[in-house]
Protein backbone atom coordinates (compact mmCIF):
# COMPACT_ATOMS: atom_id res chain seq x y z
CA UNK A 1 0.00 0.00 0.00
CA UNK A 2 1.03 3.33 -0.69
CA UNK A 3 1.65 6.08 1.98
CA UNK A 4 -0.66 8.37 0.93
CA UNK A 5 -3.70 5.68 1.19
CA UNK A 6 -2.76 4.29 4.31
CA UNK A 7 -2.88 7.68 5.97
CA UNK A 8 -6.02 8.23 4.46
CA UNK A 9 -7.47 5.01 6.16
CA UNK A 10 -6.55 6.20 9.37
CA UNK A 11 -8.33 9.24 9.00
CA UNK A 12 -11.18 7.82 8.12
CA UNK A 13 -10.87 5.19 10.86
CA UNK A 14 -10.38 8.03 13.58
CA UNK A 15 -13.51 9.93 11.88
CA UNK A 16 -15.35 6.66 12.34
CA UNK A 17 -14.40 6.67 16.10
CA UNK A 18 -15.16 9.83 16.75
CA UNK A 19 -18.75 9.22 15.37
CA UNK A 20 -19.33 5.85 17.29
CA UNK A 21 -17.98 7.62 20.22
CA UNK A 22 -20.22 10.40 19.82
CA UNK A 23 -23.54 8.39 18.68
CA UNK A 24 -22.62 5.95 22.22
CA UNK A 25 -22.19 9.12 24.53
CA UNK A 26 -25.97 9.88 23.19
CA UNK A 27 -27.68 7.05 23.86
CA UNK A 28 -26.27 6.73 27.41
CA UNK A 29 -27.12 10.31 28.36
CA UNK A 30 -30.72 9.07 26.19
CA UNK A 31 -30.44 6.62 28.97
CA UNK A 32 -29.56 8.64 31.99
CA UNK A 33 -32.31 11.44 31.22
CA UNK A 34 -34.84 8.35 31.18
CA UNK A 35 -33.91 6.53 34.40
CA UNK A 36 -33.85 9.85 36.60
CA UNK A 37 -37.13 10.79 34.77
CA UNK A 38 -38.56 7.33 36.35
CA UNK A 39 -37.02 7.92 39.28
CA UNK A 40 -39.02 11.48 39.76
CA UNK A 41 -41.96 9.62 39.11
CA UNK A 42 -41.91 7.02 41.54
CA UNK A 43 -40.97 9.34 44.33
CA UNK A 44 -43.67 11.19 43.02
CA UNK A 45 -45.94 7.94 43.71
CA UNK A 46 -44.61 7.41 46.80
CA UNK A 47 -45.47 9.80 47.98
CA UNK A 48 -48.69 10.21 46.76
CA UNK A 49 -49.86 6.67 48.19
CA UNK A 50 -48.32 8.16 51.51
CA UNK A 51 -50.39 11.08 51.80
CA UNK A 52 -53.24 8.88 50.73
CA UNK A 53 -53.34 6.47 53.35
CA UNK A 54 -52.31 9.44 55.92
CA UNK A 55 -55.66 11.01 54.80
CA UNK A 56 -57.34 7.16 54.75
CA UNK A 57 -56.22 6.70 58.40
CA UNK A 58 -57.32 10.06 59.91
CA UNK A 59 -61.08 9.71 58.26
CA UNK A 60 -61.13 6.38 60.15
CA UNK A 61 -60.14 8.02 63.45
CA UNK A 62 -62.90 10.42 62.37
CA UNK A 63 -65.25 7.76 62.03
CA UNK A 64 -64.32 6.22 65.12
CA UNK A 65 -64.67 9.78 66.94
CA UNK A 66 -68.39 10.10 65.53
CA UNK A 67 -69.67 6.58 66.97
CA UNK A 68 -67.99 7.67 70.57
CA UNK A 69 -69.79 10.91 69.73
CA UNK A 70 -73.30 8.81 69.14
CA UNK A 71 -72.93 6.42 71.58
CA UNK A 72 -70.88 7.89 74.14
CA UNK A 73 -69.20 7.58 77.22
CA UNK A 74 -67.63 10.69 77.28
CA UNK A 75 -69.39 12.49 74.68
CA UNK A 76 -71.54 15.70 75.52
CA UNK A 77 -73.90 14.87 73.16
CA UNK A 78 -74.68 11.35 73.41
CA UNK A 79 -78.32 11.84 74.40
CA UNK A 80 -79.01 13.99 71.84
CA UNK A 81 -79.15 10.52 69.33
CA UNK A 82 -82.15 8.21 70.00
CA UNK A 83 -83.22 5.47 68.04
CA UNK A 84 -86.55 7.18 68.07
CA UNK A 85 -85.96 10.76 68.01
CA UNK A 86 -84.50 12.98 65.37
CA UNK A 87 -84.39 15.79 67.65
CA UNK A 88 -81.68 18.56 67.01
CA UNK A 89 -81.26 17.34 63.04
CA UNK A 90 -81.83 20.06 60.79
CA UNK A 91 -82.17 20.04 56.97
CA UNK A 92 -79.04 21.08 55.33
CA UNK A 93 -77.07 20.47 58.89
CA UNK A 94 -76.80 22.67 61.92
CA UNK A 95 -74.47 25.21 62.43
CA UNK A 96 -75.29 25.76 66.11
CA UNK A 97 -73.79 24.58 69.26
CA UNK A 98 -74.74 21.16 70.59
CA UNK A 99 -76.39 20.08 67.50
CA UNK A 100 -73.99 21.27 64.71
CA UNK A 101 -73.48 18.49 62.17
CA UNK A 102 -76.29 16.72 63.00
CA UNK A 103 -78.47 16.84 59.45
CA UNK A 104 -81.81 15.38 58.43
CA UNK A 105 -81.40 13.04 55.15
CA UNK A 106 -82.05 15.14 51.41
CA UNK A 107 -85.73 14.39 49.94
CA UNK A 108 -85.26 11.43 47.32
CA UNK A 109 -84.83 13.52 44.74
CA UNK A 110 -82.00 15.41 45.93
CA UNK A 111 -78.29 14.88 46.29
CA UNK A 112 -77.30 13.72 49.74
CA UNK A 113 -76.40 15.91 52.38
CA UNK A 114 -72.80 14.64 52.25
CA UNK A 115 -72.41 15.20 48.78
CA UNK A 116 -73.54 19.11 49.17
CA UNK A 117 -71.00 20.02 52.44
CA UNK A 118 -67.94 20.95 52.11
CA UNK A 119 -66.06 19.51 54.66
CA UNK A 120 -63.87 22.46 54.69
CA UNK A 121 -66.56 23.98 56.66
CA UNK A 122 -66.04 24.67 59.80
CA UNK A 123 -69.71 25.62 60.53
CA UNK A 124 -71.59 22.70 59.35
CA UNK A 125 -69.36 20.19 59.63
CA UNK A 126 -67.93 18.76 63.35
CA UNK A 127 -64.04 18.07 63.86
CA UNK A 128 -62.19 15.16 65.03
CA UNK A 129 -62.45 15.79 69.19
CA UNK A 130 -65.38 18.71 69.34
CA UNK A 131 -68.16 16.58 71.26
CA UNK A 132 -65.45 13.72 72.98
CA UNK A 133 -62.49 15.85 74.11
CA UNK A 134 -60.11 14.01 72.04
CA UNK A 135 -57.74 15.28 70.46
CA UNK A 136 -55.77 14.40 67.23
CA UNK A 137 -52.25 15.55 65.84
CA UNK A 138 -52.80 17.45 62.65
CA UNK A 139 -50.71 20.84 61.14
CA UNK A 140 -47.92 19.92 63.68
CA UNK A 141 -44.35 18.79 63.08
CA UNK A 142 -43.49 15.76 60.70
CA UNK A 143 -45.44 14.24 58.17
CA UNK A 144 -49.34 14.73 59.53
CA UNK A 145 -52.53 15.85 58.35
CA UNK A 146 -52.39 19.06 57.56
CA UNK A 147 -55.60 19.86 59.82
CA UNK A 148 -57.78 17.13 61.52
CA UNK A 149 -60.42 15.04 60.13
CA UNK A 150 -64.01 16.09 60.13
CA UNK A 151 -67.88 14.28 60.05
CA UNK A 152 -71.03 15.13 60.05
CA UNK A 153 -74.32 12.57 60.94
CA UNK A 154 -77.70 12.04 59.12
CA UNK A 155 -80.04 10.89 60.93
CA UNK A 156 -82.13 7.94 58.64
CA UNK A 157 -85.17 5.75 58.94
CA UNK A 158 -84.16 2.48 59.87
CA UNK A 159 -86.04 0.04 57.08
CA UNK A 160 -84.02 -3.50 58.65
CA UNK A 161 -86.64 -6.50 59.13
CA UNK A 162 -87.88 -5.87 62.94
CA UNK A 163 -86.50 -2.68 63.30
CA UNK A 164 -89.91 -0.72 62.68
CA UNK A 165 -91.24 -2.93 65.76
CA UNK A 166 -93.16 0.08 67.88
CA UNK A 167 -91.70 3.23 67.27
CA UNK A 168 -90.18 4.35 64.38
CA UNK A 169 -86.53 3.78 64.90
CA UNK A 170 -83.73 5.85 62.81
CA UNK A 171 -80.05 5.03 62.15
CA UNK A 172 -77.17 7.11 61.51
CA UNK A 173 -74.95 7.70 58.21
CA UNK A 174 -72.04 9.04 59.61
CA UNK A 175 -69.14 10.79 56.58
CA UNK A 176 -65.96 11.63 57.43
CA UNK A 177 -63.27 13.07 55.30
CA UNK A 178 -59.17 13.08 56.45
CA UNK A 179 -56.64 14.99 54.78
CA UNK A 180 -53.31 14.23 54.06
CA UNK A 181 -49.89 16.23 54.79
CA UNK A 182 -51.69 18.83 52.06
CA UNK A 183 -54.81 19.62 52.40
CA UNK A 184 -55.96 18.99 48.65
CA UNK A 185 -54.87 15.00 49.75
CA UNK A 186 -58.86 13.89 50.88
CA UNK A 187 -60.64 10.56 51.74
CA UNK A 188 -64.02 10.45 52.52
CA UNK A 189 -65.43 7.11 53.89
CA UNK A 190 -68.70 6.27 55.32
CA UNK A 191 -70.38 4.44 57.94
CA UNK A 192 -73.95 3.47 58.85
CA UNK A 193 -74.66 3.19 62.90
CA UNK A 194 -77.19 2.15 64.94
CA UNK A 195 -77.88 2.97 68.56
CA UNK A 196 -79.48 0.49 70.78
Amino acid sequence: MKPHATHCLRQREQGFSLITTLVLLVIASLLGVAASQLVLMSERSSRYDRDRLIAFQAAEAALLDAEMDIRGPGSMRAALFSPTSITGFEDGCSNAGMTRGMCLPASLSARPVWSTVSFTDTTRTVAFGDYTGRKYAAGESGVQPARPPRYLIEVIQDHSPGSNVGAQRHLYRVSAVGFGPREETQVMLQMFFRKE
